[in-house]
């Protein structure tokens, strides 16, 4: 027997169903523009209380990414993005000159979590973005406290282990970032027809 779905249930599997790829050139070209969402995104922020300071915008955008477009093209532009974003940031604001990698490592790999997750239902793929936020606050969270703890990149004098993991727990407000969830799925919904017709298929 055949059971129909609800109207957004079938919307959402025709966005995130079988996928193929542009061309070359275009998937290039596709990369840069992400990127510069990407970076935008990491450098437009809602200004937040001390100790998290701000919330950036780009975790709806690669969220989205991950799952409009080839894995690749959005781990590439989330990578360079994020690095160039936060490039722009230390630059403009002051910061340590680990930030910029620091993003390429804790929030590249978050497309690939979710990306797997893509074609494996709505619930399944809100579980990955989740998992992928976790994710994200644990890579930032341990490097944080191996620097604190030696004082490295400028985290100030070494401390004991236990100061050291005290100072880096701020970083667990990264998983306000869960947030963004209902955004990115109002962009994969917006954008899913556009992306669509620039050869993408998801």
């Amino acid at each position: 027997m055949r059971i129909r779905g609800t109207y957004a249930e079938s919307a959402f599997h025709e966005e995130t169903s079988a996928k193929s790829n542009p061309a070359p050139s275009k998937r290039l070209a596709f990369v840069a523009i992400f990127s510069a969402l990407v970076a935008a995104g990491t450098i437009i922020s809602i200004p937040l209380p001390q100790p998290v300071a701000e919330l950036t915008l780009a975790p709806a955008i690669y969220f989205a990414l991950a799952v409009l477009v080839d894995k690749w093209d959005a781990f590439a532009a989330t990578a360079i993005g994020g690095f160039v974003g936060e490039l722009f940031n230390i630059t403009t604001r002051g910061g340590s000159p680990i930030y910029p990698f620091g993003m390429v490592w804790a929030r590249a790999p978050e497309v690939l979590i979710i990306a797997w997750a893509a074609k494996r239902g709505k619930r399944t793929l809100v579980l990955a973005m989740v998992a992928a936020t976790v994710y994200e606050t644990v890579a930032f969270l341990i490097p944080d406290w191996f620097f604190y703890a030696y004082g490295l990149f400028g985290y100030g004098n070494p401390m004991d282990l236990g100061s050291a993991f005290a100072t880096a727990l701020p970083d667990l407000v990264t998983l306000v970032d869960m947030a963004f969830i209902p955004v990115a799925f109002l962009i994969i919904a917006a954008a899913g027809p556009a992306v669509r017709r620039f050869g993408y298929r998801n």
